[in-house]
């Protein structure tokens, strides 16, 4: 997943030398789009949902999908 990272967030498209993995997918996002992340309302939700996933030892989840920044999940 880590290969796929070009200097360039997945989400917002900023240049940037720093980046993490998306709680929500498997987008390579910079430090902004991070924070506007954890601001979500699913957030904490999408975290359990990852953390779960691994727990039973599917350490390739590709999550509960990006809702956007006003949209919701579907749950």
């Amino acid at each position: 997943m880590f290969n796929d990272w070009n200097g360039y967030c997945h989400r917002c498209k900023k240049e940037t030398n720093v980046h993490t993995m998306s709680r929500f997918n498997t987008q390579l996002i910079c430090d902004d789009c991070e924070i506007e992340e954890t601001k979500h309302p699913d957030y904490e939700y999408a975290r359990k949902v990852e953390f779960d996933a691994c727990r039973a030892g599917n350490l390739n989840f590709s999550g509960v999908g990006w809702p956007g920044k006003n949209g919701r999940l579907g749950r």
